[in-house]
């Protein structure tokens, strides 16, 4: 009966039993002559069946090793079986291969087991940048299988064991096990089957590098007292938790972790949980212990060893926060604002959501690289530097209001993101979108008279992105994730920006009693658990019905969640006197030819249910605003009383993801308003008539001189987002005609705009002993706002100022240049002055500490009129450590953004872009934010060329980053082809005064 068994085997099984049956008695000559004869024939064609059948073993496991080799891409490196378990067992039944599958060959983990509890020791060595590990995975078997498939990248797997209980008792013999390189993963294949409802537990050790790449487990170094120290910390979403230890590396898998971390004494460690226990060896090195945390996604794990020190808060309810930094940061302070800030937005959420924060501590901590601003980590939130330190005494008022918004995003992640988790990929943005939103809210809440929420997320949110969700290769803000890179192009503007609006657009449709109720019930019900966006929306629409408003939320949304892009709504009154409009929808894009190119794509039905707002008013009253819901491409609605001189505004303080157009005669009605008294027109709207007019010409929905009638009125603006709105929109005018014979009749067009504001305003006012006044927040950013216009563009008592405030500092040796203004002021002073000032300002780089005042002296390096000066810097901040990592992707976008350093910009990219790319490509904003910054200055035909060529020749990568980048270019092409001249001709004859 062992003759299954013996097939198992390998040839020699068959010999063996041949042999056994081959028995010698003695015999007469005569017959053993016939018998030798037989024997020697018997022995032919046993030896022949044995050839025979040896040959088709090997063929079989040749066969599967190629296979396991073609699927693995390598079966001895990253994760190998050791020596002795590749000899054993060297073919493997495709049968065993359940039913013929191979699960590893797929994106997803098989669901067939589901991780508990993961036990994790790592030994760190900070000496030579290596660590080495063990875990101990804790699983439970759903379905019946043979197969262990879990996650490694860039590991050195030494040994595997698996264990029928969790006691480790029931050692399970291994039959084979190999990475599977496409997919990163290793597999362990058993001779028997796990069966369900069982509980197992794999041990595996492993050892790898610590990375300098801020991928995985990475490696930076900071200086202090002139010596340079070291540290080592995580960055694993969205799937770089498998480069430093084996695990079920999806969202879905959440567990349980104890984690255990041994170094050099010499260093401290910190993880998401508390210290526990700690050990120490004789050999000088300590052990931390860290209690065990809440179930939670493996992208959420983190630990970090340091030489850092902290400053510490406690909240009510006993949560201690730490901010941890250099110990010269911790020292001067410089944590101490987003310490202070944290502790008061725990309050805040707590409130907000109605669900505790669910750990003991909160640790900040702050390294001098990281790929991102920040990671949300549960319990031990990363910070690069630049966002989370501030010297009151350098920083601006822009800086401060920037890093506070990453500290309220992260924040709230430890709600949304931590405690309860996406799915999967494709609905990233059920995080990241709510995080976004509540940069809003939650800043609001710590300074309400910034009024961010209502009046800044309109130009930093919802006009940004629609910018680029506004390009026909545009994708929905829920998309399918197929291959492992598609994880990495879900995280983008749309995502955040996009979800952000959407929210947005929800909770004013929703009311903010029942969005609330909401928001608590969804956590409430998916805390420590994943959930998808139906979950959300049938959550939303049960608290709209227990508030007895019958919306079906999940129909609302889909069409804007699963639709690409958004619509321009366009309103026009009626010629009859029964005061009624046309209103009508179409998918907004700035390439409008490419619905005549793609048919296929644009003859899809986009329609969306849009709750549109609505008033009308007059040169002295404004009517209340009302709803309309727009759910076909045209409708007929009535609005209220309207005559010759009526006119009407749409999307009330742009609550709703969409542009709105007029009748050419309802545009000059609004324009006349403007002009003669603005202030009818709430702050909110009148930005968004002005993004909406320069965009809507921009993609020919109106003639080019509209958007510039628009803004005439400037002048008699006191408020900061309508400057702020049409700052943006001149600085993307300017980037299309800065290289323009013509260019100076819109500049002096520019400045006639804002120089009797600029005069009127001033410069902060500046005391002897270097202080300065601090006006308030909306003064002082207009003010900024203003000054910034007036030196980009060219007035030359803007450039006499910022000159003499450099050499005031030069000559001195005390800046006294209002923090606030500084970034002007220096890019200012080295575009007009000569080298020495570029030497000072790279010698003050070197020196500074505070981290907030090297980013702006960095930018300003950029500004210079010498391509000499712009290219030494190019190859010093790629080439040597001069430059932090994150820092040289903006040098690189600002020397594009100098008109003087465009060409070289473009052409250092290129040459440098293998580079590049093997530096950036894994980190994912980077690579898509480096080819955007570079490529969106381009404008002329022979630039749009030589960029489809590089894309051509470059191999394809990035790919979806360069045709948004095409799209730019070829629609900055197209616009000077089609309006530049109509553009230009309207400025010539433009009305003095």
């Amino acid at each position: 009966m062992g003759f299954e068994d013996m097939n198992m085997r390998n040839g020699r099984a068959l010999s063996d039993q041949w042999a056994d049956n081959v028995v010698v008695r003695p015999r007469t000559t005569e017959q053993h002559i016939t018998v030798h004869k037989r024997l020697v024939l018997g022995f032919a064609i046993s030896i022949l069946t044995l050839i025979i059948v040896t040959v088709i073993a090997i063929t079989l496991s040749v066969s599967f090793e190629r296979c396991a080799a073609e699927s693995s891409g390598t079966l001895a490196g990253n994760g190998s079986s050791n020596k002795s378990s590749q000899s054993r067992d060297r073919n493997i039944s495709l049968r065993e291969s359940e039913d013929g599958q191979q699960p590893w060959r797929h994106l997803r983990l098989p669901a067939a087991l589901r991780p508990r509890h993961y036990d994790l020791r790592l030994s760190v060595y900070m000496d030579n940048f290596t660590f080495s590990g063990e875990v101990n995975i804790e699983f439970e078997c759903v379905n019946s299988t043979k197969f262990i498939v879990l996650h490694t990248d860039r590991l050195e797997v030494n040994k595997v064991q698996v264990y029928s209980d969790s006691k480790k008792t029931g050692v399970m013999r291994i039959h084979r096990r190999f990475y599977h390189q496409p997919n990163q993963v290793y597999v362990i294949a058993l001779h028997r089957e796990m069966k369900p409802l069982r509980t197992y537990k794999i041990n595996i050790t492993f050892e790898a590098q610590i990375e300098n790449e801020l991928l995985g487990f990475f490696r930076s170094s900071y200086m202090l007292h002139g010596e340079r120290r070291y540290l080592a910390v995580t960055q694993f979403s969205p799937t770089h938790a498998r480069k430093a230890f084996p695990c079920f590396d999806e969202p879905i898998y959440k567990a349980t972790f104890r984690v255990s971390l041994r170094h050099d004494s010499s260093y401290q460690s910190l993880s998401n949980m508390p210290v526990e226990a700690s050990t120490s060896d004789e050999d000088g090195w300590v052990t931390n212990h860290f209690s065990r945390t809440p179930r939670m996604s493996t992208y959420y794990l983190a630990w970090a060893v340091c030489n850092f020190t902290y400053r510490e808060a406690v909240t009510d309810d006993g949560v201690v926060i730490r901010l941890y930094a250099r110990p010269d940061a911790i020292q001067s302070g410089s944590g101490d604002y987003a310490l202070h800030i944290t502790k008061r937005l725990l309050q805040f959420y707590e409130d907000y959501f109605q669900v505790k924060y669910s750990l003991p501590k909160l640790d900040l901590l702050a390294v001098p690289k990281h790929p991102y601003a920040a990671m949300e980590n549960w319990g031990l939130s990363v910070f690069v530097e630049q966002k989370i330190l501030l010297d009151p005494d350098v920083s601006s008022f822009s800086y401060q209001m920037e890093l506070t918004m990453v500290v309220v995003h992260e924040i709230c992640h430890q709600w949304f993101g931590d405690l309860v988790t996406p799915v999967w990929w494709e609905d990233v943005w059920l995080k990241e979108g709510f995080a976004h939103f509540f940069e809003y809210i939650g800043t609001d809440f710590l300074f309400p008279k910034w009024n961010m929420e209502k009046q800044r997320f309109l130009t930093d949110v919802l006009h940004e992105v629609m910018l680029l969700d506004g390009l026909a290769n545009s994708h929905p803000i829920s998309q399918d994730v197929y291959e492992a890179t598609d994880i990495d192009r879900v995280f983008d503007w749309i995502a955040y920006k996009k979800g952000a609006a959407l929210i947005r657009m929800l909770a004013h449709v929703m009311g903010q009693s029942a969005f609330q109720r909401g928001l608590n019930d969804y956590v409430m019900t998916y805390m420590y658990g994943n959930a998808a966006r139906d979950d959300l929306w049938n959550t939303f629409s049960e608290a709209m019905q227990r508030e007895g408003k019958d919306i079906n939320i999940t129909e609302f949304m889909d069409r804007w969640t699963l639709q690409m892009g958004y619509p321009v709504v366009t309103i026009s009154k009626n010629d009859s006197l029964d005061s009624t409009v046309t209103i009508s929808q179409e998918h907004f894009v700035y390439d409008t030819d490419a619905k005549i190119r793609d048919p296929e794509l644009f003859n899809k039905s986009f329609q969306w249910q849009i709750p549109l707002t609505l008033t009308v008013g007059n040169s002295s009253h404004i009517s209340k605003e009302n709803i309309i819901w727009i759910s076909n491409q045209t409708e007929t609605h009535r609005v209220g009383h309207m005559d010759g001189e009526t006119w009407l505004l749409g999307n009330i303080n742009q609550t709703g993801y969409f542009r709105v157009n007029y009748d050419l005669h309802n545009w000059r009605l609004l324009i006349q308003q403007l002009m003669t008294n603005p202030t009818i027109i709430s702050v909110g709207n009148r930005a968004g008539l002005i993004d909406d007019v320069f965009n809507l010409a921009r993609a020919g929905y109106l003639p080019q001189n509209i958007p510039l009638q628009t803004i005439s009125y400037l002048s008699q603006e006191s408020e900061f987002l309508p400057w702020h709105a049409a700052s943006r929109a001149l600085y993307q005018l300017d980037k299309l005609l800065d290289r323009t014979e013509d260019y100076s009749l819109f500049s002096d067009y520019v400045l006639k705009q804002v120089s009797p504001k600029y005069h009127k305003m001033g410069w902060p006012t500046t005391f002897p002993d270097g202080s300065f006044t601090q006006a308030a927040y909306q003064s002082q950013e207009l003010q900024r706002e203003v000054i910034m216009l007036a030196c980009s563009f060219g007035n030359k008592h803007c450039h006499r100022q910022a000159v003499s405030l450099i050499s005031d500092w030069i000559s001195s040796n005390k800046n006294r240049i209002p923090p606030n203004v500084r970034d002007i002021v220096y890019c200012t002073g080295v575009s007009l002055m000569d080298e020495d000032v570029w030497e000072f300002i790279w010698m003050k780089f070197h020196s500074s500490s505070a981290v907030s005042e090297k980013k702006i002296l960095l930018e300003a390096l950029t500004c210079s009129d010498n391509i000499y000066l712009l290219n030494r810097l190019l190859n010093l901040s790629l080439s040597s450590d001069m430059v932090p990592d994150q820092d040289v992707i903006d040098v690189i976008i600002h020397v594009a953004r100098n008109p003087l350093g465009r060409h070289l910009a473009w052409r250092y990219f290129r040459e440098k872009w293998d580079i590049l790319n093997s530096r950036y490509g894994e980190a994912l904003f980077m690579n898509s934010k480096l080819i955007s910054g570079v490529t969106e200055f381009l404008n002329i035909e022979t630039e749009l060329n030589e960029l489809k060529y590089f894309i051509l020749t470059c191999g394809g990568a990035a790919a979806p980053a360069f045709a948004r980048a095409v799209e730019i270019v070829q629609d900055n092409v197209k616009w000077r082809t089609l309006f530049e001249q109509q553009f230009y001709q309207w400025l010539r004859k433009a009305p003095e005064g």
